[in-house]
């Protein structure tokens, strides 16, 4: 499970979305935890409104990590520039992140 914090923005109709081809990576396999839920966010072809300077908050649920990862990255694998991507995030043992997210 992650959480994500979308920073508050000054610019009036920011829109947010998740593509379905989000993955958690394992930094020392081949292995991608899929997406397989989102919650107060909008998938792909869809927008959804960030409030005007207000943090914005979204959960997303994956597949599980191996038992073996430390370390992975949680990246937005997209045709198009401004992927999500957060490089390094150390495992823990309740498997729930929060993460901070930016275009």
């Amino acid at each position: 499970i992650v959480h994500c914090c979308f920073p508050a923005s000054p610019y009036l109709g920011n829109l947010i979305r998740i593509w379905s081809s989000t993955f958690l990576i394992d930094k020392h396999s081949s292995h991608r935890s899929k997406l397989l839920h989102a919650e107060n966010i909008s998938i792909y072809q869809e927008w959804t409104p960030v409030p005007f300077m207000k943090d914005f908050w979204f959960t997303l649920i994956f597949s599980g990590l191996p038992k073996d990862c430390t370390v992975f990255d949680f990246q937005e694998v997209i045709p198009e520039e401004g992927g999500f991507f957060v490089k390094s995030i150390k495992r823990n043992s309740s498997d729930i992140y929060r993460i901070k997210i930016s275009e």
